[in-house]
């Protein structure tokens, strides 16, 4: 039977897989919200490699790294779960691996990666064992905003940072940076560059950001004008199957796999009741329609992207691009999958982009971020002390892992003292206890 939404000769594979009619949809449209995502989530490709690199690993691996992860992961959700949900290592949490794990506390990047791929096996475990669902009651909904925020501004810092447009100073810590120099020139004028076109709505505003400021730095003598455009894609091996799972295993490692872990989490969750709420997958009881296989993939993505050698790989938010032209089953995700599969013939170009073209994205990426700071109630103090604790240490110790833990710990004590230790779900002591211990005994 001809389907009645079908368009330009759909087949009835696609019809009966991703149930296109159930969902209001057919592959025109499923194909064209594929290519949105694609286009404003394209930029990670250019971002993540330069982060990495400074943690140590072959820029040319980590490229392939990112969309190999993301193709896999995004494929996964679109075949198995259904969901018009794209998957890629996640920003914030590739700054925290960089500049955190590996720059500030000097865990070799193997180990950092074997801690990536024991955060991703215990969210597997807990998405089969229900105790995601555990974990989602017992924190509080002002910490997990706390937390989005906190990593906002923790990547917006690193963006300003990496830029050249904040330089330490001695006597005040933190100063403005010499706009006398060309690189901190580009990346301020990068920043306004991208600010108008996304404040403008482009699709893809971020990725054209890049671009554009990348265009501008070949006179200026930042970018480097690469010998082509397209060529055979540059190794994976370098960082293949390079993690060092026993050295992550030490007891000094559980806080930041702990971070990790649980940054992850809360992304995941503000990603997919944001992006399924435009999408009807929410059912009566504000539940998630088939949120289990949705969350199981999100979790295999980030094994599979520590595998590979590239930091959590997580949903997107800007899959909300693609539902807001129509996306609304696995179709779209396939899709996507597919065009970061095609990217890699074009490596020339992602690796000619300079630091300085990269660093405003890193900036925009985390004012969305930290919009979550409207969400935290700060006329109640005992909403706003512990999130505002999460939020700031978070850029100012320059660590997740600390701001997370200071947070839980500010929270369940000042419940606890204030009497009203009985509002406080029994898990949240145990991660403060934890948290104390480590500070005691660990750090």
């Amino acid at each position: 039977m001809k389907n009645d939404v079908s368009a330009g000769g759909q087949s009835n594979f696609f019809e009966k897989f991703f149930k296109l009619s159930e969902n209001g949809t057919n592959v025109r449209t499923e194909i064209l919200a594929g290519i949105t995502t694609f286009v404003t989530m394209a930029y990670i490709l250019l971002v993540n490699p330069i982060v990495l690199k400074d943690a140590g690993l072959d820029q040319g691996a980590v490229f392939m790294a990112t969309a190999l992860a993301s193709a896999i992961a995004t494929l996964f959700m679109g075949v198995y779960a259904n969901y018009p949900f794209a998957l890629a290592p996640g920003m914030g949490l590739n700054a925290f691996f960089a500049y955190v794990m590996v720059g500030k506390m000097g865990i070799p990047w193997q180990t950092a990666l074997g801690a990536v791929f024991l955060s991703g096996i215990i969210a597997v475990i807990v998405t089969l064992t229900g105790l995601r669902e555990l974990l989602i009651r017992a924190i509080p909904m002002s910490l997990k905003h706390a937390v989005g925020a906190g990593i906002g501004l923790f990547i917006a810092f690193i963006g300003f940072k990496n830029s050249g447009i904040v330089i330490s100073n001695p006597d005040t810590f933190l100063d403005l940076g010499n706009f006398r120099d060309p690189a901190v020139l580009l990346a301020a004028v990068g920043l306004i560059i991208t600010a108008v076109l996304v404040a403008k709505g482009v699709k893809g505003g971020i990725l054209l950001g890049i671009i554009i400021t990348s265009i501008i730095g070949i006179p200026m003598g930042i970018t480097k004008i690469p010998a082509s455009i397209i060529s055979a894609p540059p190794s994976i091996a370098p960082g293949l199957l390079k993690l060092d799972i026993r050295g992550a295993l030490q007891l000094s490692m559980y806080p930041v796999i702990f971070s990790l872990f649980f940054a992850d989490l809360f992304d995941t969750i503000g990603t997919f009741v944001g992006v399924a709420s435009r999408t009807g997958m929410i059912d009566e009881h504000g539940n998630l329609k088939r949120g289990n296989k949705a969350l199981f993939a999100d979790s295999i993505g980030t094994v599979i992207g520590s595998l590979l050698g590239t930091s959590n790989t997580t949903t997107y938010v800007e899959s909300a691009a693609g539902v807001s032209v129509g996306g609304r089953t696995g179709l779209t995700a396939v899709t996507v999958a597919v065009l970061f599969i095609a990217s890699i013939i074009f490596s020339p170009i992602a690796l000619a982009v300079p630091t300085a073209a990269t660093a405003p994205a890193l900036i925009i990426v985390g004012i969305f971020m930290a919009t979550s700071l409207n969400e935290i109630k700060f006329d109640d103090f005992y909403e706003a002390f512990p999130a505002f604790l999460t939020a700031v240490l978070m850029p100012f110790t320059f660590s997740i892992s600390l701001g997370l833990s200071v947070g839980f710990i500010a929270y369940a004590a000042l419940m606890l003292f204030s009497g009203r230790g009985k509002e406080v779900h029994w898990m949240m002591y145990v991660l403060a206890v934890t948290f104390v211990l480590y500070f005691a005994f660990i750090r």
